[in-house]
């Protein structure tokens, strides 16, 4: 590919990308939770019934340990997780969803996922396969990237 059209292909994908990222940062879907406690929940919910510690999640966000700390400590605050010791390494502190305040979650998740159904509608279910690894794929270019 010519360096002109490499360029030209590089800046209509930043615009897309950045049109998308506008477009769902404005909409302001993640209300009742900031950005991070409701990656840190989707995370957890994700996960099932199996704890993580701080470090799974770091690894997991790419967020520092310092910022993790204050995110798992105002959603401790508001007890929508548990910390409990791990049983074989008492270092550990394993953290989960608290299953008793699982509704501002929930009720957010919801409504992220009818926008996903939304999207998916619009762009022809039959892709959803696709657009799903596409995303993978990009986030983990991305990660080896940066």
């Amino acid at each position: 590919m010519e360096e002109q059209e490499k360029n030209r292909v590089n800046e209509e994908l930043l615009y897309a990308w950045l049109k998308m990222c506008t477009a769902l940062n404005n909409s302001r879907t993640v209300t009742d939770l900031p950005f991070n406690e409701s990656l840190i929940c989707s995370l957890l919910y994700q996960n099932g019934r199996q704890p993580m510690t701080a470090t799974d999640l770091c690894r997991e966000t790419r967020i520092l340990k310092s910022q993790m700390n204050r995110i798992l400590d105002s959603l401790g605050q508001r007890g929508l997780i548990l910390r409990t010791r791990s049983q074989t390494d008492r270092r550990q502190v394993l953290i989960r969803l608290n299953p008793d305040k699982l509704t501002p979650y929930l009720v957010q998740h919801e409504k992220i996922l009818q926008i996903v159904d939304t999207l998916l509608e619009r762009c022809g279910r039959e892709r959803a396969d696709e657009i799903r690894d596409l995303f993978l794929s990009l986030a983990k270019i991305a990660g080896e990237v940066l």
